[in-house]
Formats: C-alpha cells, structure tokens, sequence
C-alpha cells in the first residue's frame, strides 16, 4: 500500500495516470490508500483533488468520477446527496437513486454521514429545500425507510395494487396523490416492488405505463421516474447512462455517478439491461460517446468492475 500510495502521490498533477492508478483497486484497498495518505501527507486525498483540479472545466467529468471512486460508498451518497440539495439536477435523479436503491441499513448511516459532513439533517433538506413534488414523494420514501421491516405480503400487495387500479381507472384517471403517498410512506420497498409486479400479473400492463395513459401532469412524471428506479434499476440505470452519452439530460455528473455507485455492486447487470435496451455492449456505447480520453479510459476500466469487493 505504501508504494501505491506514493505513486498516488506522484500523480497528483495528473488525473488520467492517476485514474490508471486506481481504477482497479478493491473498495477495501481504496480505503487504506485514502487512510495512509492522509496519515502520510496530513491532507485528505479528495480534497486535496479538489484543490488542485476544480478550477479545470475540461477535466471536471473525469475529477468527479475519481472522487466519487475514492470515497466510501456511504460517504459518496452524502456528497452526492448534498449535491442534489442544491439544485444542480432538477429531476433530483440522485436522490431517487438513494432512496430507491439502498437499503434501509445504508440510509440510516448514509444520513449519519450528511449530517456529520454538512451539520444539516437530509430529511429536513429534503423538506425544507426540495420543490414539490419531489419533495412530498421523497419524504414519504423516507418514512418508508425508517418504519418498516416486515416481510412483503402477497395479500397486502393485492390489495394495494386492487386500489392503485380503482383509483386510476387503470389509466383512465389523473394520480391519485393522497394514495400513492401513503403507499410510499406505509410499504417497505420490497413491498412496493412486490404490489407493482402484482398489478401487472392481474390486470396484465405494468403500473408505470398504466401512469403513462393517465393525464399528464408533473406529480405523474415525477412518480413515474421513481417508479423506474424502485422497480427495474438496472435498467434505469442503464438509460441514464445512455442519455448522459447522448447529452439528452442536463446533469452530465450522473455519467461518472452512476459508474462509481454500480461498478462493485451490479455492474454486470447494467451492462446487460443497456445492450438488451439499445443493441450496443455498455464499453462500446462509451468507446464511441465519451470524448474525453482520460474519462473514457477510466469509465471503460469500471465496466470489468462485476462483483462486489470489499
């Protein structure tokens, strides 16, 4: 570790020889090199990063992403957390990732760790800051994650997605606010998901194209990306990423979040919901979108990340 993090060191000045220098360590060796270094130099790594680099416009996709890489999984959703807060996506696709596709457990810690970092409560952000109706859908899936740990149930699920449809009209009729928000506050996640795949079985059209029938509205759009999160993340996943490359969404940091947050946990299983969805393998969609040498190399290092390491 002490010649990695020399070289580390050396590399400072250079973020695509340091990319190389990191793209393939473990999460686990990441964490003894940001450790040592700290100990070494008596700086932090990423802020000494962010120090060198922020003021470089032409490398700011490529800084994000190794600082994302370095940082502890629960430590970078706090960031990254903060970061939505503060308005630069107006779809907040970083927290509905968050509060859709991490566990109870790691919400809790990943609260900790805003409020150890920015001395500010997420939830109370969420509230006092977001506009509506991310602000409601949010706050309820907060709630969800704090009260609930039961076992999905069949009967609950059938009964929740018999009204979801009474209510809709299968369609036919605007949101029911008041009701989807009570699911999302009073369901646990998997029982979320479980009621959604019970109103496809019964009335044979998933809840988010039933969503799509209905009227249009913004409470609609908004529910309907979370819905596309919470329910099929992978290949959520798998179309930020591809919009990102396109350029069809503003928030160009979701590229190198996206790859930072999935490369250790479901990497491989984005790679495939991209190739089914667009006919093109993930790294050859990034060999020909990415421009940027030094991002690309990095992205496409990420893509071999299948498993999780510790």
């Amino acid at each position: 570790m002490e010649s990695a993090c020399r070289e580390i060191r050396h590399s400072l000045g250079d973020l695509r020889r340091l990319s190389a220098a990191v793209a393939f360590l473990s999460a686990g060796e990441r964490r003894q090199i940001r450790e040592l270094y700290a100990a070494t130099y008596k700086e932090d790594l990423v802020e000494r990063l962010h120090r060198d680099h922020s003021s470089d416009p032409e490398n700011e996709l490529l800084l994000t992403a190794l600082c994302l890489w370095m940082m502890d999984p629960i430590e970078r959703d706090a960031v990254v957390a903060r970061k939505a807060i503060n308005g630069e996506d107006a779809q907040f696709r970083a927290l509905v990732e968050i509060y859709t596709s991490r566990k109870s457990s790691q919400l809790f810690y990943i609260n900790r760790a805003y409020q150890a970092r920015f001395k500010r409560s997420l939830d109370q952000d969420i509230l006092s800051r977001l506009p509506q109706p991310y602000q409601k859908i949010l706050a309820a899936l907060a709630a969800s994650h704090r009260s609930h740990r039961a076992e999905p149930s069949q009967e609950i699920a059938r009964s929740d997605a018999k009204r979801l449809f009474e209510a809709g009209k299968g369609g036919a009729e605007p949101v029911d606010e008041v009701l989807q928000l009570e699911l999302l506050s009073k369901r646990s996640l998997p029982q979320l998901r479980l009621t959604f795949s019970v109103y496809k079985q019964i009335y044979g059209l998933g809840y988010n194209q039933s969503l799509k029938k209905s009227p249009p509205g913004e409470f609609q759009e908004s529910l309907r990306t979370v819905l596309k999160c919470l329910c099929d993340p992978h290949l959520y996943f798998a179309t930020v990423l591809h919009a990102c490359m396109k350029g069809t969404i503003p928030d160009m940091s979701a590229l190198p979040r996206v790859m930072a947050s999935r490369a250790e946990v479901d990497m491989a299983a984005v790679e495939g919901a991209f190739e089914g969805k667009y006919g093109l393998k993930l790294p050859a969609a990034i060999q020909v979108n990415v421009r940027h040498e030094g991002l690309r190399s990095f992205l496409l290092a990420l893509t071999t990340r299948t498993t999780t390491t510790s």
